[in-house]
């Protein structure tokens, strides 16, 4: 690779590294996971640098990339076991509320199916539209409404299962 695409490529991927792991977070619900999910985009992405002629198109074709390989990721054998919740959580102070709540969604997120909770982080947290989720899925936009209807209404039970009622996901997706 040349010198140009070396500095044009660490430019992108400083500055979109954050976002990516980020996004990574919501859909594996583990920091460490998170930051494999964006380095394996980040490796394909710097792979397929000399080929890539649209750059104003790169934080789409990125997050493409990070669906993927989100999704590769959760077919790995280690993926397998099972992280063990602490028997007892700590207690939470009155103004931790919102963070009590955001981490329970978290929680609740990380029980989707890797398809559905992609859709969800894709549609509410980065706000894209359905045709946007599609590209960046590579499904059809039915799919993605589909998928996105089934996500929310996971999302929903198994909120409701930690005692969250009468959730109503109108105005978007706490993440």
């Amino acid at each position: 690779m040349g010198r140009t695409y070396d500095h044009e490529y660490a430019e992108f991927a400083t500055g979109a590294m954050r976002d990516l792991r980020r996004m990574a977070y919501l859909m594996c619900h583990d920091w460490h996971r998170a930051e494999d999910v964006a380095q394996d985009t980040l490796l394909k992405m710097y792979d397929a640098w000399p080929r890539i002629r649209d750059h104003e198109g790169l934080m789409p074709y990125a997050r493409r990339v990070l669906v993927r390989a989100f999704i590769d990721n959760r077919r790995r054998p280690w993926h397998r076991e099972a992280l063990v919740e602490p028997p007892n959580p700590p207690a939470v102070s009155a103004d931790m509320d919102g963070v009590a709540d955001r981490m329970l969604v978290l929680a609740a997120l990380s029980e989707l199916p890797p398809r559905r909770r992609a859709c969800v982080v894709l549609r509410y947290y980065l706000q894209l539209s359905v045709a946007e989720t599609a590209i960046v899925m590579a499904c059809a936009e039915g799919t993605v409404k589909s998928q996105t209807k089934r996500g929310l209404e996971d999302l929903r039970d198994a909120l409701e299962r930690r005692g969250f009622t009468n959730v109503d996901f109108s105005g978007g997706v706490v993440a």
